[in-house]
């Protein structure tokens, strides 16, 4: 983990711990040292209206940002939040861009990151609302073929962590919070086990996962217990939406 810095900011966070898009930000202020103190959003419920005047879209991760220069900055959208944390206080999780092999390494992160979200990450929504088995074990089937093909890859000189880092990256910050939830949703029957045992043929994905899911920057907030009761509730009223529309 980072050094506490010299010129600590004060910043708000205004976040839900079951949130995976908030979840990201806690990655980066746990990696970078950051003290910070915490405003729990309820998802469930209208957005209070002093919410609304932070961020105007209601949504976490948001936070309140003040140093020595700035006062009462807010920034809103987790990956917007955590570049912005990451290139205020450089660290270990991406380099500065004013040299080649910086801009090179963050353009590869960049890449990583979007090849996540724009190529993969829609099977696991998919699942989480299929009631059907058949389907479901087509839809894994689809997505292991897809992490093979697009993230595989890119974890070749993983060691352990993205491009040969001993520490995590700016790509395990913005990735983990989704891989930590699909491979404990899979063990709780959220998705099917099936997933897991095709990772296991991956060896560059499901060697990188087993570190970044065991990572105390991951942990810290994971209440499995609470996170997991809620996403039974969840998926629950997808399911109802899904069927009401139809």
């Amino acid at each position: 983990m980072a050094d506490t810095h010299s010129n600590t900011p004060k910043i708000t966070l205004y976040t839900n711990h079951h949130c995976p898009w908030a979840h990201r930000a806690h990655i980066v202020i746990k990696e970078l040292g950051l003290p910070y103190e915490e405003v729990i959003i309820d998802l469930d419920t209208p957005r209070e209206p002093w919410y609304l005047e932070v961020n105007p879209r209601g949504l976490v991760p948001s936070i309140k940002f003040s140093d020595g220069t700035h006062k009462d900055e807010i920034i809103t959208e987790s990956a917007v939040v955590s570049q912005f944390l990451a290139d205020a206080y450089p660290s270990h999780l991406v380099p500065p861009s004013n040299t080649v092999a910086g801009a090179l390494t963050r353009a590869r992160i960049n890449f990583f990151v979007d090849t996540w979200f724009s190529k993969v990450v829609s099977y696991w929504y998919k699942l989480l609302v299929q009631d059907s088995d058949e389907e479901k074990e087509k839809l894994s089937k689809e997505f292991i073929t897809l992490v093979g093909k697009e993230i595989e890859p890119l974890l070749k000189d993983a060691t352990p962590f993205f491009g040969g880092s001993e520490k995590i990256t700016l790509a395990e910050a913005l990735t983990a919070p989704f891989i930590l939830r699909i491979y404990k949703f899979s063990n709780h029957g959220f998705l099917p086990k099936s997933l897991l045992s095709g990772f296991g043929a991956l060896p560059n994905f499901s060697k990188w996962a087993a570190e970044v899911i065991k990572h105390n920057s991951v942990t810290y907030i994971w209440d499995e217990k609470t996170i997991i009761a809620a996403t039974a509730k969840r998926i629950e009223k997808l399911k109802a939406d899904a069927k009401a529309k139809a």
